[in-house]
């Protein structure tokens, strides 16, 4: 189905805002990209001679968890050099103006609670990097780490392994059962799709969950408005093209309010 003639105009988008009282978002790592941070599969291509794939697997954490622990010993490092965009504020800002959003996200970086991000609209879907805090050496980014150094339960004193969901492992089935409840409730008049493609699965089938007969499919990343895109698209679906960290304050603007030079609202 093709998209609508006014697919990308930010005064149409404009006017399905003004009358949206659920939304719900998808956010990627495109979204993080703009805080400087590197995608997933692209932290820095190969991370010491490795995939870095390759290390986010309960296979690699029973094979050398000293090297596991270091790889995210490594990206919490450099998680903790970026900072929140205007983008992630944007969506905070929403989410304290409007009730019924839910955002949804698998970035493990922090950068949606740093920029205060209400954690009851708020569902971190691959874990977090800080939770357990084990209390690693910063030289440890770039040197192995002593199995001595490694963390351990304080009660069973087994190894403690990163919080956050690897290759191979399933989501919470909890939280996507919460997820799906929430979309249920009441149709959702828009769907954002940020930073993503929104094409893998499990994410991607809360978008396509909550996309109900009036439901309106907005993508904000860099390739949205490709052929292959706009050819997924229905009629109602709006498509912007760019970094998500300059468009979505002008997008979301109607509800937010401007943003402050900083990208920070009041």
């Amino acid at each position: 189905m093709a998209p609508g003639k006014n697919y990308n105009n930010i005064a149409a988008f404009h006017e399905k805002l003004a009358s949206s009282k659920r939304i719900l978002a998808l956010c990627g790592a495109g979204l993080s990209a703009s805080s400087g941070l590197p995608t997933f599969r692209g932290a820095g291509g190969l991370w010491r001679s490795r995939n870095a794939t390759d290390l986010a697997t309960p296979e690699a954490f029973e094979a050398d968890p000293g090297l596991v622990w270091l790889f995210y010993t490594y990206r919490r490092h450099v998680a903790l050099t970026a900072s929140p965009n205007p983008g992630h504020f944007a969506l905070a800002t929403l989410a304290k103006k409007l009730p019924e959003f839910l955002c949804l996200s698998p970035n493990v970086d922090n950068l949606h609670i740093r920029a205060a991000h209400p954690g009851s609209q708020l569902r971190l879907l691959h874990g977090s990097l800080y939770q357990p805090h084990p209390l690693l050496d910063p030289a440890h980014t770039l040197d192995p780490i002593p199995s001595a150094s490694l963390p351990t339960c304080p009660e069973c004193e087994s190894l403690v392994r990163p919080d956050v969901v690897w290759f191979g492992e399933p989501l919470d089935e909890a939280m996507l059962t919460e997820i799906d409840a929430w979309i249920d409730a009441t149709e959702v008049d828009l769907v954002l799709a940020i930073g993503t493609s929104a094409v893998v699965w499990p994410p991607a089938g809360s978008t396509e969950r909550a996309r109900g007969k009036k439901t309106s499919l907005v993508t904000v990343n860099p390739e949205a408005e490709m052929p292959g895109n706009l050819r997924r698209m229905r009629t109602r679906d709006f498509a912007f093209a760019g970094d998500a960290a300059v468009l979505l304050p002008q997008l979301l603007e109607p509800v937010t309010g401007k943003p402050r030079a900083d990208g920070t609202y009041k």
